[in-house]
């Protein structure tokens, strides 16, 4: 039924294999099965949910480099726009993280690294983005706080020339409205 994307149904068949044979190692796979059947049905909250069930009973398994990848994927497959909450980036690339600290001899660890390159590049692209947007408002020291931000947090992800440009030219706008502010201080008044 899985395998004919009729997940629903496979779901069915892996929780009545648990149900009736809980000690059999199929029961152990029936459980990723489910967690699976979710992802594939695009049920992210249902799959997450699963995988994390399937870690905590568990904890030993050697699928368990898989689960939090699969935890990491369902949320790197709900990432939104640049111009849009980043919650589901830093939440995948948390999980991917997970996954190369503690498993990195796993055959997922070389995915999940270059899965976190992918999100540090749209956190990146989103504190740029918020900072042009800063920018453009003449909101020149929020602008700064973000582009530096980007400099030091997200360094190597193919912003940094943009970023270092920003920074030069927001700071000398910044120095130039300093430079009036304080011509008009001085300015003696004629009454």
């Amino acid at each position: 039924e899985y395998q004919n994307g009729f997940y629903k149904k496979a779901r069915e068949y892996y929780t009545r294999l648990k149900e009736e044979h809980p000690l059999h190692e199929m029961a152990v796979l029936a459980e990723l099965g489910i967690a699976d059947s979710y992802y594939s049905d695009k049920e992210y909250a249902d799959a997450e949910n699963a995988y994390r069930d399937f870690i905590t009973l568990y904890p030993n398994n050697e699928n368990i480099p898989y689960a939090i990848y699969q935890i990491g994927m369902c949320h790197y497959l709900q990432i939104g726009a640049i111009d849009r909450d980043q919650t589901e980036t830093v939440k995948a690339r948390r999980e991917f993280e997970k996954l190369v600290a503690r498993y990195p001899q796993s055959k997922f660890t070389p995915l999940a690294e270059k899965l976190i390159r992918e999100c540090k590049q749209k956190m990146a692209e989103n504190e740029f983005y918020i900072g042009e947007f800063y920018f453009k408002q003449k909101k020149y020291k929020a602008a700064l706080k973000r582009f530096e931000g980007i400099a030091r947090d997200y360094a190597g992800v193919g912003l940094d020339l943009k970023v270092e440009a920003y920074i030069a030219e927001t700071k000398a706008r910044l120095a130039k409205e300093e430079g009036s502010k304080n011509a008009k201080a001085s300015k003696p008044r004629v009454n």
